[in-house]
Parts: C-alpha cells; structure tokens; sequence
C-alpha cells in the first residue's frame, strides 16, 4: 500500500517540509509526497513587504513549485482548501476558474495517509469599521502587487498634476511588518527619482506608522525599539504610538479621539489569525485565533495522521506560553515535523517539539537593521543594529533558501543577483 503524505500550504515551513520529505523518500516507491497550494509560487512572506514596496519581483525572485516539484520529487496540486475529512482521511480542494468565473478544475478530492496542515495566518482587523473594505494587507503576493499597483499609479498620478498634493500612506501597527514597510516606502521614493521622477521632492512623502501600543516593536526589548523609532524619524516617519483606530474610512484613519489622520493610501499590519475557515472543519479543535490545537508532537489533538504547522498551530510549551507565528517558529516546527513522520516509519517514540527563540532582526530597509539575539553564547539577549544586523538579517532569507534549494544552488541564486543589480532597475516600476 502507497503512503501518501499531504501538505497543505507552501509557505515558509511547509515548502521546507515537502522538499526534504521528497529528497528522504525519493527512491522509495511505496511513499508519495503531495504539496497543496492555491498559489503557484512561493515568496518567503517575511518579505512581503518589499514586494508591496517594489524592493522585491515577485515573478522572478519566486519559487515555482512546479519546477520545485521537478527538482525534489514531490507532486503540486494547485487548489484552495475548503475542507478536511479526517475520519475518510481525505481533503477537498474548491473548483479553480479563470479571470471570466469559468470552471477549469471541478472540485477535487485527494486522499492522503498523512496530512500537514501548513495553512498560514491571514490579517486580523480585529473587527474595525471599514478596515477591510479601506486597507490593504499584505497577507499574500497578490495583496502586495496590488498595493504596489496602487503606489506606481499614485506617483504617475502626483506628477502627472506637477504633485500638488502629498504622497501620504499611513501603516496601521507598529510590529515588524508596519516598521519595514515605511522603511521600504522611504527607499522606493529615493529610488523612484532616477526612473523619470526626478522632480519629485522627498519632503512630499508623508508616512504615518500609528501603534495603538505605548511603542513599537513591542515584541522586542524596549532598547531596540527605541533605536528602530530613531531611524524612523531620521528618515522623516511620522510615529503615532498609543494612537487607537477605531474606524477605517476614504479619507484616512479615524483614531479614538475623534482624530481623522488623513491618508489616501492605508494599510492594516496590526495583527495576524489564523483563516476563519479552519475552525469549521469537522473534529478538530480550535482556540479563539482559529488556530488548530497540537499537542507536544505537533500533531493535532484529535487525529495521529494530522500534523499542524506555523502560524496556524496553536503549540504550548511546557512553560505555558504559545509558540508565537513567526517564520523561525515555522522553520523549527518543519524540521519537527520531518523528524517525527520519519520516527513513525520506524516504529520510534515521537519526541516533544520544543521551540527556541533565537532573538528577532527588523530590517529598515538599505538603511540600518536593529534587533536582538538569544541563545546560549548571549546568555540571553544581545543587541545588534547596523550592518552587522543587515548581514544577520539576509543570513535568514540565505538559511531558508539552502534549505529549499540546497547549498549549491542558493550560491547559483546570489550569484545571479548580483548580477541582476547591473542589469535590472533597483525598483520594480511596473
């Protein structure tokens, strides 16, 4: 009998645990690996944020999972994930249809013995008028082209009318997503300048970073924070902490004072929860983030053949705290998860996961990078800020393409952006 081991969603962790499940089992004919994702490329979400910017192509810094799938072994389904029959141990995948609405692909139904549930998270507004219908996030590459379309257009827009009015964007959430964004946003209009803008004034530029907390970055130690705010208003970022918004309209954010903050382009960076859908599925049990429950082996408190990972797991550790969705936490539960569906095979004891902080780095763009390291050789916390941060915070982005790509051709990938920084703009324009 075939083993068939499913993975649902091809982000960070979950690309990761496909391709080195697809390597170890590659020879061995009885397993057959699956990967699911209603996209057809993968970009490492913490960069999402320079494709909103223009930093980053989409297109061609992107992970094809078809040719990914040529290359490891493993076989893609495109397809969006509308349920989960555990007790018949098969998912379903919604009908996939054109720009037209037309049908391409029935609904399908795929079986699995296996299953990894690596769904992601999506924004969380928390339920605030007019966030949704107002706001752009940055959940998906889709999201960031689409803000990116808006910026362009804007810019051609402001100099098409000799920029009579303020190129004005205001970031709701003061975390890491909110702080590299108005980072990037800066950088994308320094550069802009050299591609047929060059009568644009910076002084044009109005960003406003608003943080309903006391101060930004609140999940990193308060010296950190204090030395990314300096940066921010180096750069001229207009920082509003312990600024609530209540409602989200055309004209920009109306915050709890009554206060409207005027911005025609606004973005919500505030929170994350898991997609409302996966607390409708049948037999599993879920907190009030829509996240999945797990237990210590990561897998799901109802079923043994059911793996969940990353932002949409909610993990306890043995201290009582959760494992929070970042993209280490999700790396570390890929790995997790290899060891334990290997340990299975063998008949082993499955052992516990257990999940390490090693410290966070936010990047400001080209212009600095702060952050915090933890471990052992730190003796808990050590800050680093500047180009020791930079070189520390692409390492990242390095680290999770070795282990999708492999060393060889991670080297290949630098080499080609090099080379790409002589031939192509600095800024997507399009």
């Amino acid at each position: 009998m075939t083993e068939h081991i499913v993975v649902v969603g091809g982000g960070a962790g979950g690309l990761e645990l496909v391709t080195r499940l697809a390597r170890k089992f590659k020879r061995d004919s009885s397993v057959q690996v699956t990967l699911v994702d209603r996209n057809l490329t993968h970009i490492w979400k913490p960069l999402l944020h320079e494709v909103a910017a223009g930093a980053l192509d989409a297109d061609v810094d992107g992970v094809d999972y078809r040719v990914q799938a040529a290359s490891a072994g493993f076989r893609f389904q495109p397809g969006e994930l509308i349920d989960v029959d555990a007790e018949q141990q098969q998912i379903r995948l919604a009908a996939m249809t054109d720009d037209a609405g037309h049908e391409i692909v029935a609904e399908r139904v795929i079986p699995y013995t296996t299953l990894v549930l690596a769904i992601g998270s999506v924004t969380n507004d928390f339920g605030t008028k007019g966030a949704a219908e107002h706001c752009y996030f940055l959940d998906s590459v889709r999201q960031a082209r689409r803000f990116h379309h808006t910026l362009m257009n804007t810019f051609l827009a402001l100099q098409a009318k000799q920029y009579p009015q303020p190129l004005s964007v205001a970031i709701v959430g003061g975390g890491a997503t909110g702080v590299e964004l108005s980072a990037e946003l800066h950088k994308s209009a320094e550069l802009i300048r050299a591609y047929g803008f060059d009568d644009f004034n910076m002084s044009q530029l109005q960003i406003t970073l608003v943080e309903a907390g006391e101060r930004i970055l609140p999940a990193l130690p308060e010296r950190i924070a204090a030395s990314a705010l300096h940066e921010l208003e180096a750069l001229g970022v207009q920082v509003r902490t312990a600024t609530a918004v209540t409602e989200i309209n055309e004209q920009g954010l109306v915050t709890k004072d009554g206060e409207l903050i005027a911005a025609p382009i606004k973005v919500w960076a505030a929170g994350v929860k898991a997609p409302p859908f996966l607390a409708n599925l049948n037999g599993f049990e879920c907190n009030r983030g829509n996240q999945i429950i797990a237990r210590p082996t990561l897998q799901s408190s109802t079923y043994d053949n059911v793996f969940v990972l990353g932002d949409c797991a909610a993990v306890e550790q043995p201290d009582g705290s959760r494992v929070p969705p970042r993209a280490q936490a999700a790396h570390q539960m890929a790995s997790h998860i290899y060891k334990v569906i290997c340990a299975q095979k063998q008949g082993h004891e499955l052992p516990s996961f257990r999940y390490r902080d090693h410290g966070s780095l936010v990047s400001l763009s080209s212009y600095s990078a702060v952050g915090s390291l933890m471990g052992n050789l730190t003796k808990g916390s050590m800050k680093v800020e500047g180009l020791l941060a930079r070189v520390m915070y692409k390492s990242l982005y390095r680290m999770h393409q070795v282990a999708v790509h492999g060393y060889f051709r991670t080297l290949l990938y630098m080499l080609a952006q090099v080379i790409n920084r002589r031939l192509r703009p600095r800024l997507k324009l399009h």
